[in-house]
């Protein structure tokens, strides 16, 4: 009774968030037939701000970060976002009934990391006294660019062989196509200018007092367009519930037993582990979204959305006490 209490308690949280208050106040506004509209420049210059921010945190916090030991931590960072988007399109994009862009969508935003969820698993660890190393949350572009890449690439893939059986494109093709779109381009952007520039004054000054705030517009415009699609979802919104209530464990656990492997051959610490296994079971909250929507822009964001945000992110954080409990079980060893 007190993990279902736990849970409600952490699902209540997460609708007074601004991801999820606004994604369902755009909702509301649409139900109730309002003609409030964003112009789409307006929507596609927020799109890229954010994911200029997101870039030039990450890119900044690995120049600080000493390479070497970053080196198979990453690895497992990249094969766990790729993976976990692989192993979605062979389950969850193949149920009879589901349109295969929303699967693939959906195990993208799985993929891909939660940064809020990533931070308070931080606080956590400092609360337990559990080291870690302070290089371990810039892993989180590892997971989470390969994860969105690869999505965006599997739906590529499906829309060409929909199109065209004989899918002249080369894999390589799709992925340079795919790179070259504005949000990965302004993810990669940002990454690129963090480790080899110094935006550090117009980062802190312009990119991290917006973010907040135009991430909010922005799912307000993600909850309107959700509701205008909610009938295709209707159907099929028990296969979503279930993904999103199994994967952040099994992920997780993929996780775990990859940062264990990182442990046993170069000393990554336990408190590294337990931030890898909570990025695998977190699914994207700010890169994902506007990443898949202007990339993906056939799927549906009430499928991979509010699988996210409404159930996937309280499971995940409900998931860190189990990694907790691992990591006092191996490492007491």
């Amino acid at each position: 009774m007190d993990l279902v209490a736990d849970f409600f308690g952490a699902f209540s949280a997460q609708l007074q968030q601004p991801t999820l208050a606004f994604l369902l106040g755009g909702m509301g506004l649409a139900a109730l037939g309002s003609r409030l509209e964003i112009p789409d420049a307006v929507y596609r210059f927020i799109v890229v701000v954010l994911l200029l921010k997101i870039g030039l945190g990450a890119g900044i916090a690995i120049r600080e970060a000493d390479l070497l030991d970053l080196v198979l931590p990453a690895a497992a960072a990249f094969a766990l976002g790729t993976l976990i988007v692989l192993i979605g399109r062979v389950t969850l994009a193949r149920l009879p009934g589901l349109r295969p862009e929303d699967g693939m969508a959906t195990a993208g935003l799985f993929g891909a990391v939660s940064a809020s969820t990533l931070a308070a698993t931080m606080v956590i660890l400092d609360a337990e006294e559990l080291a870690y190393e302070a290089w371990v949350p810039a892993l989180y572009p590892f997971m989470d660019i390969p994860a969105l890449v690869t999505a965006i690439v599997l739906a590529q893939l499906h829309r060409q062989k929909s199109d065209d059986a004989a899918l002249r494109l080369r894999i390589g093709a799709i992925v340079a196509d795919s790179l070259r779109g504005s949000a990965l381009s302004a993810l990669a952007l940002g990454l690129v200018l963090g480790l080899v520039a110094r935006p550090d004054p117009v980062f802190a000054s312009f990119y991290e007092p917006l973010f907040r705030g135009l991430l909010s517009i922005l799912m307000l415009v993600m909850g309107m367009e959700a509701y205008a699609r909610l009938a295709e979802l209707r159907r099929v919104a028990h296969v979503f519930a279930a993904y999103a209530l199994m994967a952040p464990f099994v992920h997780g656990l993929m996780g775990f037993a990859l940062g264990y492997a990182a442990h046993l051959a170069t000393g990554f610490s336990p408190g590294g582990v337990v931030l890898l296994a909570v990025m695998a079971a977190s699914s994207s909250d700010i890169s994902g979204p506007p990443t898949l929507r202007a990339a993906i822009p056939s799927a549906n964001p009430a499928a991979y959305v509010g699988a996210s945000t409404s159930i996937g992110t309280p499971v995940a954080l409900l998931s860190i006490p189990l990694y907790l409990a691992l990591a006092d079980l191996v490492f007491a060893n």
